[in-house]
């Protein structure tokens, strides 16, 4: 039988991912510095309520609490519900609302590995000409970013746009610790660079955004993306769910969307 880590090394282990030093950790638990090293160590068990109050200052994501929690010798505290649970109705409701609601700009939900959940029908004109086989269920929305296959070859700021998925994902790598996020950053490391994407624009963003241009049969686009979480998730399903919005970076987007008559343009 495999035997659990002990609960002190996974919160010395998110201890450091969050680059926090043991006094600190303890003025915020209010806590002694003695007490969070002798529980680092295993000299001190902590009480659910303790651990608890350490994943919060640590920012555990709600999955990884439950981690703790068994291996600290407790139930698990934190749900995990399909979004098709009747329990999560009106969360669901809020994301289609939502999803809906940014139309004609498109905006998408994903889970914590970018994996597609919902989408609104402004997304399927980005989607035209992708390989089928990337939009089989489960599509990794990254993944059709940046495969030669999705939309590579009609992204022309490609290097801009490429390292910018790259460093976010290796952000949630170096916060989370997340195996599969870590794989996934080596496969998308390992694509090659489209013929052609590096053609400079003229466009002017102020260095307050990374736009995502791309080459339409109406021109080229550029849309700029915000993130939307749930607040105050108790579920770990809401916890890991995101909304990627995508709006227009200038006139030009915004007219070519609202006309609604644009799709992304094959190379040739």
């Amino acid at each position: 039988m495999q035997v659990s880590r002990p609960v002190g090394d996974m919160l010395r282990e998110w201890r450091q991912r969050r680059r926090i030093s043991q006094l600190d950790l303890a003025l915020d638990a209010e806590v002694s510095a003695k007490h969070v090293s002798f529980v680092e160590t295993g000299r001190a068990q902590p009480s659910r309520e303790m651990i608890l109050r350490f994943a919060e200052h640590l920012q555990v994501p709600l999955r990884d609490r439950n981690v703790l929690l068994n291996a600290g010798g407790y139930a698990a505290m934190y749900p995990e519900r399909s979004l098709d649970d009747s329990a999560l109705a009106t969360a669901r409701r809020a994301v289609d609302l939502v999803l809906r609601g940014h139309e004609p700009y498109p905006a998408i939900a994903v889970d914590r590995h970018w994996t597609l959940v919902a989408a609104n029908d402004a997304v399927a004109p980005l989607t035209a000409g992708i390989s089928p086989a990337l939009l089989q269920p489960p599509s990794n929305v990254l993944r059709l970013s940046l495969h030669p296959d999705g939309l590579a070859p009609r992204i022309v700021n490609y290097g801009e746009w490429r390292a910018h998925v790259i460093e976010r994902v290796r952000r949630q790598v170096d916060t989370t610790g997340d195996a599969v996020l870590a794989d996934l950053l080596r496969e998308l490391r390992q694509y090659p660079v489209p013929s052609g994407s590096e053609t400079p624009t003229a466009r002017d963003y102020a260095g307050v955004a990374v736009p995502l241009e791309l080459r339409t049969d109406a021109g080229v686009l550029a849309f700029i993306s915000t993130t939307t979480v749930f607040g105050t998730p108790v579920d770990i399903t809401l916890s890991e769910l995101a909304v990627e919005s995508f709006f227009p970076a200038d006139d030009v987007t915004a007219e070519a969307l609202h006309r609604g008559s644009w799709c992304v343009a094959r190379r040739s």
